[in-house]
């Protein structure tokens, strides 16, 4: 196996490791809802791997991500496609960042701060939008059952919103810290 691709495969394993570390220390994840939904800072990691490695990386990790949380039992879960969706798609979604990573490693090498901070707040913007998408459609299909006297879109559009909307200005603003901190961090796969 080449270096390169050992070194991807390391990095995926590592970082989607500290996504779900993120996600299950309670001081670095403010829980709104009793059915999931959190403001954290779990979505960093895979973004990292997706600016770092492209589309690949990105869903590979936000796959990874995903399947972890059900593997240990901290997916909230009332219907296999309802788990498929919140927790196999919504956070595969998360690589789609990973478009960007090309305009993202070339701003910092080119030294233009606004154009990668641009970049990484277009990667997050997609990725976190397409996230909400699969949780928001999950949420039509599979909580009508649990709201009373609400619509159902109206209840998934708040629920959802809730804490990816907060989640998305977190996470642009951590990750475009660190890799205007530590440009290595982005160039470092070249």
């Amino acid at each position: 196996m080449n270096s390169k691709r050992t070194l991807f495969l390391i990095e995926v394993a590592i970082f989607t490791a500290l996504a779900l570390v993120l996600d299950l220390l309670p001081f670095l994840s403010f829980k709104l809802w009793a059915q999931g939904g959190s403001i954290s800072f779990a979505m960093i990691p895979v973004f990292i791997v997706a600016f770092r490695w492209g589309l690949k990386g990105g869903l590979v990790s936000g796959f990874l991500f995903g399947v972890l949380q059900v593997a240990l039992g901290t997916a909230w879960i009332m219907h296999p496609v309802q788990g498929f969706i919140d927790y196999g798609l919504a956070f595969t979604v998360l690589g789609f960042a990973g478009l960007f990573a090309n305009k993202v490693k070339q701003n910092v090498k080119d030294g233009n701060t606004s154009g990668f901070i641009s970049a990484i707040t277009l990667g997050v913007l997609l990725a976190c939008t397409l996230r909400f998408a699969a949780h928001f459609i999950a949420g039509i299909v599979f909580f009508d059952s649990l709201i009373d006297g609400m619509n159902v879109w109206v209840y998934s559009l708040v629920y959802n919103g809730s804490y990816l909307i907060p989640s998305f200005i977190i996470n642009t603003i951590v990750v475009g810290f660190l890799f205007n901190k530590r440009p290595k961090l982005i160039t470092a796969t070249n």
